[in-house]
């Protein structure tokens, strides 16, 4: 199983990157398949814009729609950007969609997460993630995860300081690929 994850920001000290990275090592740890972690920052995309698209198609986004189409699987953490899904995210989801021949987003199992340092976690953006993720053929988790105050939840190496936050992270992870795991065809 192949599992790609990426935080749908581009901020460096995001506390979205952080969450992923821990999601990132456990699953890596724990046998959870083969992972890839990216950072979006690195396929940077110009707002999505069909004159761009037909015009010149961005090499980035071909590029990182080549390692969804290699995944199984995707986790993402997010933030919410005013009550709804972050601006990166959506204009990533979109450039993917739009490959010339390819649907790299249908049939992908995705997990959303989200860290933030209010209470509600990003649960808004979250919800309304999952709308173009559905309408592209993925299988969306049921479960999600939050974290709320997540500006305080690193220490220094940007592990996350309490185990309980750990060990309910750990728990989804496990569940999500056992999950994707059982919805693979046997042969």
């Amino acid at each position: 199983m192949n599992i790609l994850f990426f935080a749908g920001s581009l901020r460096e000290g995001s506390l979205n990157r952080k969450y992923v990275n821990v999601a990132y090592e456990i699953l890596k740890k724990d046998g959870g398949g083969t992972c890839e972690l990216v950072h979006l920052v690195d396929f940077l995309l110009p707002v999505y814009n069909y004159d761009i698209e037909v015009k010149e198609f961005p090499a980035n986004a071909l590029v990182l729609a080549g390692k969804i189409s290699w995944a199984d699987a995707v986790v993402i953490s997010s933030p919410e950007n005013n009550g709804s899904i972050a601006a990166c995210l959506k204009n990533t989801i979109d450039w993917i969609s739009r490959v010339p021949g390819q649907k790299p987003w249908a049939g992908k199992h995705i997990l959303l997460m989200g860290a933030s340092p209010g209470a509600l976690v990003a649960v808004r953006g979250l919800w309304h993630g999952r709308v173009p993720f559905e309408a592209l053929g993925c299988h969306v988790y049921p479960e999600m995860s939050g974290l709320p105050k997540a500006d305080q939840a690193f220490d220094e190496q940007g592990a996350l300081k309490e185990e309980a936050s750990r060990s309910r992270l750990a728990k989804l992870l496990t569940g999500f690929a056992a999950h994707v795991q059982s919805s693979k065809p046997t042969n």
